[in-house]
């Protein structure tokens, strides 16, 4: 698992996101994964409405696209994906699974596409194939054996709509809601922030709002990397004059400066566009007290103006007719002082009065955030603040004005829409009911963390796996292993090779599947899927490659014949009418969910996607009261974790690489930070390095703060020097991920805190 140290190499960035850089890491990883000349056209046609969506980020895809509509991180999941490395029975033949096990993840996935159904032989120690239909039986039969509420079906965000409403009503037929997904991981603090505050759990902007927009306020969100296909948004803005203020720990290359790669000009002339007009690098955890001083600064604007006797800079009216909770949470903002927050935001109180300035000049703000704001022990209550920010000046329900949150995986929030979840309130089951004759589970099912417990408790007896990399990106990475191979069942639905299958249940399975680019042929013909994208705009997608194997199966097909061989027979549901044509799947799902999804089949290619109803973004609220709720916030900044002291005590938020998607390690390069060789390193102020006298490129270890009598500690990282808030380091997801308590997670929506984590620094060693 380790990454040899010395061949780390480290350099000052100066690039802009995009530019060349951009361009060669693309030919790069096309020539790596020896993606043929035919399959790399495939980009042609990469978010195009007649084509294929990407099968990373989950940006919005336009109706009138770019001629190429793809990013650096796009492209490279489509060379992952459409690689011409496969692996055969023949690999496991020459490699034994405890062998495997110490391979990083990027050796693990670059071995090429998964090709045969594996069953694991722990006599061996190796994956065998299986045949299909044996495959299923023996995973049928070992799911009628458990209690289904020990049961676990995580989807990790790539699934298509269309397999995800199977995926979920199997769970639901089998007898739990037991349905956590990676938005339990990431994105769960926005969908109960947002429930309760504007009455929807997603995003209120849309593409055409950037057009219309004055002024972009940013929080915690790393556009070069996550999801650079926005650049082209914030570019057009910024040559409109828009100003964009950025609130985010570390200075990121995409949040600085552009070179469009599509731009002739732009790439012979090496001419940048700014991005942030303001850049504010709040502390970790330290937004709540810095939305805080924006309103605090407003109010005392609005102040002068009523003394002055001129046009408020409250929306009154807006106020007065759409919202409910001001005057409480007024006067929490004048009570809260300056010092405090200054002190827990780590800014000083004349740059938040700088940025409030242009907020209240704007008449059309749009509040736009990632995973810096989620991933918090407060990370609803950030949710909430940013939706206080926008209510003073009624920044929600008019062009180009709303709240933006920016998912991650492609699908993600599409699965929630069809019933991936564990909150059975949230499920049609009525409307299941009716519709498959069958009586759905009404118990709350296990959440992410919930899961982990119950794995952890040996109360989890079964864990199967709709795509992702589940061990590697969970907390407790250490008592997790050990608990994960003590399960009875463990069945990976896979594209590529991953932790997951090396570190496995007592019996265990890998079922390969097609991936979304590659041509999808059932018995009606090649198949089309659905995605959804974080505007809310459903958007078909036509597999375009050749499938890597003839012995791959469709998502749909996996999870309908796990479901054939589990449950008794229903007359209502006809598994392989939906396998043999996913456009009857699409008639399902209209018929489960009208409002969203009538005419599914005819709107699917509807160019820019068709659009679920939100209420919010027409100023009408869902929320208890009807009304937009203001909120006032517990406390400003997270408290630090219990400590044993004896060593230095640092915050530590982990982050992303351009060489990375989620825990897909694409290279151990990271261009943008100018590191390049390993990722076994953690960023610091240079202030902080000579406080604990240390120079660049010298191993420290880390070990989690807290008290709990459980080790928790990372060794061999080499320190770099990094523009970063002093009293606190950066470090990469997943290979911090062992520091993270499992209890270490945001209220009310239990999103593992992986950007707030109180760590001791120690002189290290290599692993």
């Amino acid at each position: 698992m380790s990454q040899d140290s010395r061949k780390l190499r480290i350099e000052r960035p100066t690039m802009p996101a995009g530019g060349w850089g951009s361009v060669q890491e693309v030919g790069t990883i096309l020539l790596q994964q020896r993606v043929p000349l035919k399959d790399s056209r495939l980009l042609l046609h990469q978010n195009k409405p007649d084509g294929f969506m990407c099968v990373s980020c989950a940006w919005a895809k336009p109706a009138n696209p770019h001629p190429f509509e793809f990013c650096e991180s796009g492209a490279k999941a489509t060379a992952w994906e459409t690689t011409s490395k496969a692996i055969g029975a023949d690999f496991f033949e020459r490699h034994t699974v405890a062998e495997l096990a110490g391979w990083d993840d990027h050796r693990l996935e670059d071995q090429g596409r998964l090709t045969v159904p594996l069953r694991y032989d722990p006599a061996s120690d190796r994956y065998r194939p299986i045949d299909w239909d044996l495959a299923f039986a023996e995973i049928g039969a070992a799911l009628r054996g458990f209690d289904p509420k020990q049961v676990v079906f995580y989807s990790s965000g790539r699934a298509s709509l269309e397999t995800s409403y199977l995926y979920g009503l199997l769970a639901r037929m089998y007898g739990n809601n037991n349905l956590p997904d990676s938005s339990n991981m990431c994105h769960e603090s926005t969908s109960v922030g947002l429930q309760k505050t504007i009455g929807v759990p997603v995003g209120t902007v849309t593409l055409d709002d950037f057009a219309h927009t004055d002024c972009i306020f940013f929080f915690g969100q790393n556009v070069g990397v996550n999801s650079p296909r926005m650049l082209h948004q914030l570019q057009e803005a910024r040559r409109r004059g828009v100003p964009v203020i950025t609130f985010n720990p570390l200075r990121e290359r995409g949040l600085v400066s552009f070179t469009n790669p599509q731009s002739p000009g732009e790439m012979l002339s090496g001419a940048e566009t700014p991005i942030s007009t303001q850049y504010h690098q709040v502390k970790p955890g330290g937004d709540t007290a810095a939305i805080m001083g924006l309103c605090k600064a407003i109010f005392a604007r609005d102040d002068e103006a009523r003394a002055a006797g001129e046009q408020r800079v409250l929306d009154t009216a807006f106020l007065q007719e759409h919202t409910q909770g001001l005057a409480e949470f007024e006067a929490a903002v004048r009570a809260c002082s300056w010092e405090d927050i200054e002190r827990e935001s780590g800014l000083r109180r004349a740059a938040l009065e700088d940025a409030a300035a242009v907020y209240c000049r704007s008449a059309a703000v749009m509040g736009v955030y990632g995973m810096g704001l989620t991933q918090h022990r407060n990370g609803v209550q950030n949710v909430a603040m940013v939706v206080n920010l926008l209510l003073l000046r009624g920044n929600i329900g008019k062009p180009g004005a709303g709240v933006c949150p920016v998912r991650g995986h492609s699908n993600v929030q599409g699965q929630r829409t069809v019933g991936i979840t564990e909150k059975p309130e949230l499920a049609p089951l009525d409307k299941l009911k009716e519709q498959y004759g069958f009586e759905p589970p009404r118990d709350k099912g296990m959440d992410t963390v919930e899961a982990c417990e119950g794995i952890l408790a040996g109360r989890v007896q079964a864990f199967i796996g709709l795509g992702g990399n589940f061990v590697r990106a969970v907390p407790e990475r250490a008592l997790m292993e050990a608990a994960w191979r003590a399960l009875p069942l463990t069945v990976q639905v896979s594209t590529k090779l991953n932790r997951n299958h090396v570190v496995h249940g007592k019996a265990s399975y890998i079922l390969p599947c097609l991936g979304r680019i590659e041509i999808d042929r059932q018995r009606s013909g090649p198949q089309d899927v659905t995605i959804e994208d974080s505007t809310a705009c459903m958007h078909g997608s036509r597999g375009m490659a050749e499938p890597v194997a003839a012995t791959l199966r469709s998502e749909a097909a996996i999870v309908a014949g796990i479901a054939k061989a589990t449950l008794a027979p229903n007359p209502r549901v006809d598994w392989d009418r939906w396998v043999d044509d996913y456009a009857s799947i699409r008639d399902a799902i209209a018929a489960t969910y009208p409002e969203i999804f009538h005419d599914f089949n005819a709107r699917m290619w509807t160019p820019g996607g068709f659009r679920k109803p939100l209420a919010a973004a027409n100023r009408i609220w869902h929320t208890d009261s009807g009304k937009a709720g203001f909120t006032v916030p517990e406390e400003l900044a997270p408290a630090a974790v219990a400590g044993e002291g004896g060593g230095a005590t640092l915050r530590l938020f982990t982050v992303r690489s351009d060489g990375q998607f989620n825990t897909t390690i694409y290279s151990h390069d990271d261009r943008f930070r100018g590191v390049y060789g390993s990722r076994m390193v953690i960023f610091m102020a240079r202030a902080d390095m000579a406080k604990y006298g240390l120079v660049q490129g010298e191993l420290v270890a880390l070990r989690c703060a807290a008290d709990d009598g459980v080790a928790r500690r990372v060794d061999g990282l080499a320190v770099v020097p990094y523009e970063v808030p002093e009293g606190c380091i950066a470090g990469y997801f997943p290979e911090l991920n062992p520091l993270i308590p499992l209890w270490h997670h945001a209220k009310e929506s239990k999103v593992p805190a992986a950007k707030a984590i109180d760590v001791v620094l120690e002189r290290g060693r290599a692993t």
